[in-house]
Formats: structure tokens, sequence, C-alpha cells
């Protein structure tokens, strides 16, 4: 069940053998025989790639719940006295993964010999019910309703500029302001959100650089290219070596996305998910709160 559910989320059935540290004989010698158990064939197979059939499209939710079902009976029945054990998938935007992430993924690994992480940084949102994500941290409201949310922390936000574009273009002083200035943002945004006097306000904004990471556009803000409106947690080294500084707007605050933890299913939270998080909220208990 293993080698069919790594197979079919990598496209491969070498890379699942790779990731389950299995010789390619053995893993296909795995498949062949829950193939044959079930009596339906699984996978097309070409020598270059696999491709789920219709059948096995149709089986994939069921083997992994399986594989989840059983984790949760050992961890239950059998709990390790080494700490978490087993694999533990995480999704997260690129930044929020290599600031925020990484530090605690170390401590985890460091304090639990059995326990394995992946940890995929993409700026996409990821169907963890389909990729066999155990937590998706993300920076936006819950859409999909089925999924369960858990709230990390505020994250607010502020508008910061390089000294040296303040000094060659001017300090914007209200948001209406924004129109004469460079803007920094993610590729194919054309707006920024803001606050003002309790009520949301859309501000059309422009810039020659956009990116589809946020170490993009934050990269190009501390180059002194424009704009940006970030996370305080974003900015806290640029902050403190005065490359970036906080640009406030008059009777305007942008819009506050808090930080979530966002799960697939209402289901028993595993020792290995809920250490992660225990310590993942230890540790953004202490990043900034505010623009200092």
């Amino acid at each position: 069940m293993q080698v069919f559910l790594s197979a079919a989320r990598r496209g491969s059935l070498s890379g699942a053998a790779r990731h389950l540290k299995l010789t390619p004989m053995s893993a296909s010698r795995r498949l062949a025989a829950l193939e044959q158990e079930l009596g339906v064939r699984l996978f097309n197979r070409t020598s270059r790639a696999i491709a789920l059939t219709p059948e096995g499209e149709a089986f994939l939710p069921f083997a992994a719940e399986m594989i989840e079902m059983s984790e949760e009976a050992r961890a239950t029945l059998a709990p390790s006295a080494k700490g978490a054990a087993g694999l533990l998938r995480i999704t997260a935007p690129i930044t929020v993964g290599r600031k925020l992430i990484m530090p605690v993924v170390e401590e985890l690994l460091q304090s639990n010999p059995n326990l394995r992480i992946d940890l995929e940084m993409t700026d996409a949102i990821v169907d963890i019910v389909a990729a066999g994500i155990d937590v998706a941290i993300r920076i936006a409201p819950l859409k999909d309703s089925t999924l369960v949310a858990r709230k990390i922390m505020d994250n607010p936000k502020f508008v910061y500029a390089s000294p040296s574009y303040l000094a060659s273009m001017g300090t914007p002083k209200t948001i209406d302001d924004l129109e004469h200035h460079e803007c920094l943002t993610f590729t194919d945004f054309t707006h920024w959100h803001f606050v003002v006097d309790g009520q949301e306000r859309s501000v059309r904004v422009a810039g020659r650089f956009s990116s589809s990471g946020v170490d993009g556009f934050l990269s190009a803000c501390v180059a002194g290219l424009g704009l940006a409106q970030l996370s305080a947690w974003d900015v806290k080294e640029e902050l403190a070596s005065g490359r970036l500084v906080t640009v406030p707007l008059d009777g305007a605050q942008p819009r506050d996305l808090s930080l979530w933890a966002v799960f697939p299913s209402k289901r028993m939270m595993l020792p290995k998910l809920r250490l992660f998080l225990r310590k993942f909220e230890q540790s953004v208990e202490k990043r900034p709160a505010s623009r200092q």
C-alpha cells in the first residue's frame, strides 16, 4: 500500500522505491502483489513513466485513509518511548518554510530519532488531501469547509522600503500616494488591501517588478526597487540591519492575514503532528508582533 501511494504521488515507481528505501525490483513486486490481490491494474506503465488507471484513481483515497488509520492505531496502542515517529509531511509558503519552519525541523529531528519530515515549500496552494499532506501552514482565510484550520498567530503586515528608495522617490504619506510609487507584489496581483476606519479598502497598485514568491519582491525591496507589503516576521533581519524601514500611511493599516495550520480531517491528531504544532507555536511566539 505504501508503494502504491508513494508511486502515485511521485509519478514514478523508482521514485517510490528510493523514498521507501527499497530496491526497484522489490517495489515492483510489492505493487504487483497488491494488484493481484485486488484483481485490477492500478497503473498503466511505460518504460519512462506510470499513470493511474481509473481503478487506481478510485482506490487512491481509500488507500491513503487505510495508511493513516493504521498509523493512528499503532500510535494509540504502542506510543514510542523515543518520541514521535513516522513521516510527517508539511507544505508551506517558501518564506514561511525557510524562516519559521526550518528552525523547528532541526530541533524535532535532533530530539526524535524515529521521525522523518518532508517539507514542500511552495507559494502555490496544494491540495493536501490528494497530496497526502499532514498539515499545511497558510497565510490566508480558510475557504475549503472540508478542511480543519487552527490559528497559529496573528500576522501583522506593514509597508516597507529601503532608505535608498525613499531618498530617491520620496515617502508616501497616504494610501492615495501609492499610485505614484513602485509597488512590489505577487505576480498578477493588482491591489493591496488596507483597513481604513474599520472598513476594508482595496487600493490599486502597480510596479515594474513582481514575483511568484515573497522572497522575490522582498529582495527587490531591499535592492531599492520599490515598496513592499510584508509580514513583520518577514523583515526582522532587514529592519535590524537598517536595510529596510517601515513606511506608515496615515489612517490606514494593511489587512492582517493570520497564520493558520490546516489539516485534511477531524480524525485523531497523530503524535508527530501534535508535537510539530506545539513546537511551531512555541517558536512563532518569540517572533516580533509589531513593526519594531
